[in-house]
């Protein structure tokens, strides 16, 4: 087992690796910039190092400086979380020229699954059905138009670099697509230092449902079920829950086997999430894998009754998988509270807390790293908890949710605490008829 474990990360999820390796027994080892120094992640590691200024690009982006912070403490793993430098093939590299495990899947890995082009083209090539699209990167504009032209529109331009909704952009019709080849590249550029973008047929209005991979070093490829992620909005998900209430067991069954065909082809090692998009006729297509833990995780290990973080961290030490797949219990939701104002287009709020308190009860799990008198940076991501609740079926779990989201109290900032609630009050949603057009078409923004 590894002796000491850095976090090369911030915020709720740096706090959560923080707990799994306490309960292994496993000295840890913060990071955090200038700004961060007040954070949880920063009081409850067994160390901390600052490693810069605010900006992403001068701290937890900055591969030297974490790198250094692991050698002058004497970490012999760093594990990236999600986000900042968790899909960096670069980073995974040098880890290892150190003698330091990555742990996350190995580097070759990472750039076979983690381009959204050549895994696009990996799964194509074991049989998983795929969205129509460019066979790779895409060079230039005239080469996006071509392809286009012979699809059909619309047509969705993505990084493939990437993923959060970054360097995306929907494109109706031809005289739009030269606009939005600019500025997705741009954000993509400047979002992942990878402007490269590839080209596929949008599907209107489907499902995006995810499936949870974990493979270790002993020939053990596990799934454990499906998560789904179609609340979404600017393709940013704000709820996510397991099962999935639209998709039938026969889909599901099929859906599990596609995303154990990819990991297999590339000798997938660690946690991973195949990601599809689900048409009105339960026809599935292969968009993307994430080739890191998820936000969502934790609705996962509710109904599945497993430590995936744990897990990751035992395969990465070279040990094989503790949980092996077991039957869903119940159903878990999740939601990510931001430090937004959904009044005004969910425009960050950041800010200081002024009062806090977080609900609790029988299957009710929140994980954050704020609290009362915390300072919310304007520097990154505005997610700031998520709430994940279980129940006995999907009703019993949205009934919990209400309760809970009415005990969520947070005075100084504005939270999407609203809208979720909003969310759980709409018909269309407590019946589990939704597909990612759903806010846009049932919700007041």
């Amino acid at each position: 087992m590894f002796k000491k474990i850095l976090i090369a990360n911030r915020g709720e999820i740096a706090l959560r690796i923080i707990r799994t390796c306490k309960e292994l027994g496993i000295p840890t080892v913060a990071v955090y910039s200038e700004v961060d120094r007040d954070s949880l992640h920063v009081v409850f590691a067994d160390e901390a190092v600052c490693i810069g200024p605010a900006p992403s690009n001068q701290s937890y982006l900055k591969i030297p400086n974490i790198l250094s912070a692991a050698l002058i403490t004497g970490a012999d793993a760093i594990h990236p979380g999600y986000g900042f430098l968790a899909e960096n093939a670069e980073f995974s590299e040098i880890c290892a020229e150190s003698n330091i495990k990555f742990i996350g899947p190995s580097p070759d890995s990472i750039r076979k699954m983690g381009d959204k082009a050549f895994a696009k083209e990996t799964m194509k090539k074991v049989g998983v059905p795929v969205v129509p699209g460019s066979d790779s990167v895409i060079n230039d504009v005239d080469e996006a138009k071509k392809i286009a032209a012979e699809i059909g529109y619309p047509v969705m331009l993505k990084a493939s670099a990437g993923g959060g909704g970054k360097g995306m952009r929907i494109v109706w019709e031809e005289s739009e697509i030269e606009k939005a080849f600019q500025t997705a590249g741009n954000e993509a550029g400047a979002a992942f230092s990878n402007p490269a973008l590839y080209l596929e047929k949008y599907i209107e209005n489907p499902h995006h449902v995810e499936i949870q991979v974990l493979c270790d070093q002993h020939g053990n490829f596990f799934h454990y079920g499906e998560r789904d992620c179609s609340i979404q909005r600017r393709h940013q998900k704000l709820i996510e829950e397991s099962p999935s209430p639209f998709i039938t067991e026969e889909v599901r069954q099929k859906m599990g086997e596609a995303a154990l065909l990819g990991v297999r082809s590339v000798n997938y090692e660690g946690a991973g999430t195949v990601e599809f998009l689900v048409d009105k006729y339960q026809n599935f297509y292969f968009i993307e894998m994430n080739t890191r833990i998820q936000v969502e995780h934790p609705v996962t290990e509710m109904v599945r009754n497993l430590d995936l973080i744990k897990n990751q961290i035992l395969v990465a030490a070279g040990l094989p998988i503790a949980d092996k797949p077991r039957e869903p219990r119940g159903h878990a939701i999740e939601f990510r509270i931001n430090a937004e104002d959904p009044e005004k287009n969910f425009r960050p709020s950041p800010g200081k807390i002024e009062y806090l308190h977080f609900p609790g009860g029988f299957g009710v799990r929140i994980d954050s790293h704020v609290y009362t008198d915390y300072v919310i940076p304007p520097n990154y991501d505005s997610l700031i908890a998520k709430m994940i609740v279980w129940g006995t079926d999907r009703i019993h779990a949205i009934r919990r949710a209400k309760r809970a989201l009415e005990e969520f109290k947070i005075e100084g900032i504005k939270t999407t605490i609203p809208f979720h609630q909003k969310v759980l009050e709409n018909e269309k949603f407590i019946e589990g008829d939704f597909d990612t057009s759903f806010i846009d078409k049932n919700i007041n923004n």
